[in-house]
């Protein structure tokens, strides 16, 4: 008599995960068990048919899209991404998670992770619709020149665990924006162009209670790595990362000057000009804390200085 199997679960990865001398113990996500719906997806062999695939990896959907509308809120949901799916983003909106609860798994690893590229036009984005959702190891790419937000968060409690953003044809303008609370990015890199035309990497307008730990960031930054815009940001936590910043302006964080929270410790920036005043690698906001160690090195074959900000007093 045959038997069946149900997947209820892949815990992920634990250890430890870090940048610079205090590397933090990391445990990505364990997912357990989950009673709800399990799918796959695979561009390369998938049929987006509810009534033929999706319930397995040798039968998957072929598209992320298609499988978040099979997916039902807040039942503890997860979709597996195979390993070399490729996922083409022409539109805005055009991928459009808007699912609450749904968790997202990329499998593989380097270039072989699933792939979510944004093209065609310049307003192409995966919109984050709904809150609770969670998406580990994507890789994601700009394929067209000046794209204005390829990864749209307008939801609450939304994780990147352990995902990746390239620029592949000329520069996006702003990649990541953010204006839901209580979001996090751990383990984030973001490979920009070296060349002129970029704005922010991070853009973050009113996101109360947002965390970024565990990142490397390089671009041609032309305002800020990570940028603050128009609505204060409340609470904002940003420790342990690289930025290097390509642009002559020199600035790795600049916010709207009543956002509140911590930067620091672990901060490393790299800067293009050698700047004389280091102080000018973070527009220091009003009421921002800060954490050393903040290393800024601003020219070649030179060692970092602490970043020279006033301290506190005794």
């Amino acid at each position: 008599m045959p038997t069946t199997a149900k997947l209820t679960g892949i815990p992920l990865q634990s250890g430890t995960f870090g940048i610079g001398p205090s590397s933090l113990s990391y445990n990505a996500m364990s997912i357990g068990h989950t009673f709800g719906n399990v799918f796959f997806v695979d561009s390369g062999s998938g049929i987006d048919d509810v009534g033929t695939s999706g319930k397995s990896p040798n039968t998957p959907f072929a598209s992320i899209d298609y499988a978040t509308g099979q997916c039902t809120a807040n039942n503890g949901d997860v979709v597996y991404v195979l390993p070399g799916h490729t996922e083409s983003v022409t539109a805005a909106g055009g991928l459009d998670l808007d699912v609450a609860g749904v968790t997202y798994i990329g499998m593989g690893h380097g270039d072989v992770r699933p792939t979510i590229d944004f093209t065609t036009v310049v307003g192409a984005d995966m919109d984050v619709d709904a809150a609770d959702i969670i998406m580990f190891n994507f890789l994601f790419t700009g394929g067209i020149d000046a794209l204005t937000g390829p990864i749209d968060v307008n939801s609450d409690d939304f994780a990147l665990i352990g995902c990746e953003y390239r620029d592949v044809t000329g520069q996006a303008t702003d990649v990541v924006i953010i204006t839901g609370d209580r979001c996090t990015m751990d383990g984030w890199k973001h490979a920009g162009a070296a060349a002129a035309g970029g704005e922010s990497g991070i853009q973050l307008t009113g996101a109360d209670y947002y965390t970024l730990r565990n990142f490397w960031m390089d671009g041609n930054f032309g305002t800020a790595a990570i940028e603050g815009v128009t609505t204060a940001n409340t609470n904002i936590t940003i420790h342990d990362g690289y930025i290097r910043t390509r642009n002559a302006d020199d600035i790795a964080f600049t916010g709207v000057s009543t956002d509140t929270g911590q930067i620091g410790p672990n901060i490393y920036i790299r800067l293009q000009d050698d700047a004389s005043n280091i102080t000018e690698a973070i527009g220091v906001t009003t009421d921002l804390h800060f954490f050393d160690p903040i290393y800024v090195v601003n020219a070649d074959t030179q060692r970092g200085l602490q970043w020279n900000q006033t301290a506190s007093a005794d």
